[in-house]
């Protein structure tokens, strides 16, 4: 019998992670190799993607940078074909990349429907994309895990970018329910503040906001993207295989749901 700790392993599966050139994409890709599964990260940004894969590869883990536009379904079948061919199939998807310190900061009133479309494109249907090209893989495999990366934001009133993230949680159950049945697990992170570039670019850590939303917060008020990788994990190994359909929070007890 395997012990606790074994079901956490990923030895022999194979994973994508979109946004893998970002920084939390390159924060899951290296938890995904280390945990055994060989990580192909794409990237809009190729050389991205391809120097963040080197990186991994130095350190004797299995990976791969290929170049993808999430929201062109041939472009994502390409990325699709290029980890088959690679390393046999696909498993594992994390749906990380996403429009976020890139969004102007006005009233979404105020936000031009160009952008407004950019968001849900990227954020939403990017998700879709790629959630159909490794689909058949995954069957074939005799199952899989797609993890979205939703937001604490979904869950508040604000602009475009937690509009998309609420999006995407429905989105999350949606799947869950059409993919279950073929063996393949649906689920959501959504976490709170995390303290990266990024992150600090869309709330500075002078800004008053960020205070006022950490002492709303009754635990840790914020964390690095390593504070995510239990969850990542978990949702992508054996030992989480019962868990299907939901959106798991974790920043700290900010959102919380009856």
């Amino acid at each position: 019998m395997s012990s606790t700790l074994d079901r956490l392993r990923l030895d022999g599966k194979v994973a994508v992670v979109t946004g893998g050139a970002g920084a939390i994409g390159q924060v899951y890709g290296r938890a995904l190799a280390e945990a055994g599964a060989a990580v192909v990260l794409a990237d809009l940004n190729g050389e991205g993607a391809e120097s963040a894969a080197s990186a991994l590869a130095s350190d004797g883990l299995h990976a791969l940078g290929v170049q993808v536009d999430i929201t062109d379904r041939a472009s994502a079948a390409d990325m699709a074909k290029k980890a088959a061919g690679a390393f046999g199939g696909i498993d594992i998807l994390v749906n990380n990349a996403a429009l976020m310190a890139e969004i102007p900061q006005v009233d979404i009133l105020d936000l031009p429907m160009d952008w407004f479309d950019r968001v849900m494109r990227v954020n939403v249907f990017g998700a879709v994309v790629c959630a159909g090209a490794v689909k058949a893989s995954m069957v074939e495999r005799g199952g899989g895990r797609i993890i979205n990366q939703v937001s604490a934001g979904a869950f508040m009133g604000g602009g475009v970018y937690g509009i998309s993230k609420l999006a995407l949680v429905n989105l999350t159950v949606g799947l869950a329910r059409s993919l279950g049945p073929l063996g393949i697990n649906v689920n959501a992170i959504a976490p709170g503040l995390v303290e990266n570039e990024p992150g600090l670019r869309s709330l500075p850590a002078d800004h008053p906001a960020r205070a006022a939303l950490a002492a709303s917060i009754p635990g840790k008020k914020s964390a690095p993207a390593e504070d995510l990788l239990g969850t990542l994990l978990l949702l992508a190994s054996p030992a989480g295989e019962w868990i299907n359909g939901q959106a798991i929070s974790v920043d700290g007890g900010w959102v919380t749901r009856l």
